[in-house]
Formats: structure tokens, C-alpha cells, sequence
């Protein structure tokens, strides 16, 4: 568990389609070495159930997470290896926890999947739950905040908000694969997606291949 020796990056889950994202992000910093900060939304343990049948419990959130962490994103368990020893988790619900304060150290904040109501949520400032007031605490205290948005198509209401949120200082990114890193597998778009956080982040990985400006070199590596 996180024991204060070391600044953990928050991530914080929300009800968007799209936890396999979420569980790659969360692999990549635990595999580079971060300490993690976990909120995950009462709206997010509903999509997490219907994607991959896991019941995510504050009780229990250890084994759960654990479950979650393992399952690839084509829904096979036991798939990948992840040490929980460097993970706190903080209940959605709770928001006298730690990081709803500026004065708890903390990296940053990575929100992943990102949904339109968190989206609208953060930029307006509401702060309705333990997610939305870690991400307004990260922006005031200029810290590096990360919006994975998982949503389409988009209206204007919510463009406004992202746009909002870029002024603020916030990277706006929407949970965009490509397919130039020579993808043969679903966990390879995700990966790209995860990996593409972690870069905003500033947090070294390996979980795609990256351009080098030559044409093909994917195909012919495979």
C-alpha cells in the first residue's frame, strides 16, 4: 500500500464505457514503478459489472481489483500480472479522503474512462463526488490533470466543456486507437489509448509501438 514514501498519480474511473482502458492505464503506472491513488465512480462499478461481470466492492476492492487488473480486453481472466502493494483506494462517496485536499501530495490526475458527465462535471466545478473534487483540487493546484473522453458523437454542450477544460490546463484526450502502430489484437487499441495517457502523463512505457516516420514498418516487422 501506498505509505506516503512516494507521490501517487490518482486515477479516477468513471461511468463511461471503456474500463479496459482504465486497467491498462492502471498496469502501465504500476509496471513503471508509480505509487497509485484509486477512485472509481458509483456509475463506473455499473459499466465495469456489465463489460466484465466483476462486482467491484469497497470492501472487497483489493480482490476485485485484482480480478479486473488480470482480464485482458478480450475478456479472458488471468491474462496479465499487476502488484497491488502500491495502490490505495479511496471510496467515490468519501469526500473528506485525502486527495480531496491540495495539501495531500499527489503527482497529478488521470481520469479514465472519461465520461461526459464527469467531463461536464470537472469543468464546471461541481465537485458532486470524491472524482470531480480530486480533478477540480488537481487544476487549482496546477497539477497535470489527464481526460481520457469516451463518448461519441459529441454535442456542443459537452465540446464547450472540453474546450473549458483545455483552457483550464487540463489534456483533453479522447480515447482515440490508431492503427499505425501495426495493431493485430483488441489489447492493442486499447493499449495505444493507454499508453497515450501515460505519455501526457509523462510516465514512460512500453504498450505501443511509436511512429518513426517510416512508411509500413509495422507490416514488416510482424
Amino acid at each position: 500500500m501506498n505509505d506516503g514514501k512516494r507521490t501517487p498519480w490518482i486515477v479516477g474511473v468513471s461511468g463511461a464505457s471503456g474500463t479496459p482502458y482504465a486497467a491498462a492505464v492502471l498496469r502501465g503506472l504500476l509496471a513503471a514503478g508509480e505509487s497509485v491513488d484509486l477512485v472509481v465512480s458509483r456509475a463506473s462499478r455499473l459499466t465495469l459489472l456489465d463489460e466484465t461481470g466483476i462486482s467491484f466492492r469497497d470492501a472487497h476492492w483489493r480482490e476485485d481489483l485484482a480480478a479486473w487488473l488480470a482480464r485482458g480486453a478480450d475478456g479472458k481472466p488471468d491474462t496479465f500480472d499487476a502488484d497491488l502493494a502500491d495502490v490505495r483506494y479511496w471510496p467515490a462517496g468519501d469526500l473528506g479522503a485525502g486527495p480531496s485536499s491540495g495539501s495531500y501530495p499527489a503527482k497529478g490526475m488521470l481520469v479514465v474512462p472519461a465520461s461526459t458527465a464527469a467531463v461536464a462535471g470537472v469543468a464546471l466545478g461541481l465537485s458532486k463526488d470524491l472524482l470531480q473534487r480530486v480533478a477540480s483540487v488537481t487544476l487549482k493546484e496546477r497539477r497535470p490533470l489527464v481526460v481520457a473522453v469516451r463518448e461519441t458523437p459529441l454535442n456542443g454542450q459537452t465540446l464547450k466543456h472540453m474546450v473549458a477544460l483545455d483552457e483550464a490546463g487540463a489534456v483533453v484526450l479522447p480515447a482515440s486507437p490508431a492503427f499505425y502502430a501495426g495493431a493485430t489484437h483488441i489489447q492493442d487499441l486499447v493499449d495505444f489509448v493507454a499508453g497515450r495517457v501515460l505519455d501526457a502523463a509523462k510516465v514512460p512505457h512500453r504498450l505501443y509501438r511509436r511512429w518513426e516516420g517510416e512508411l509500413g514498418a509495422a507490416l514488416r516487422s510482424d
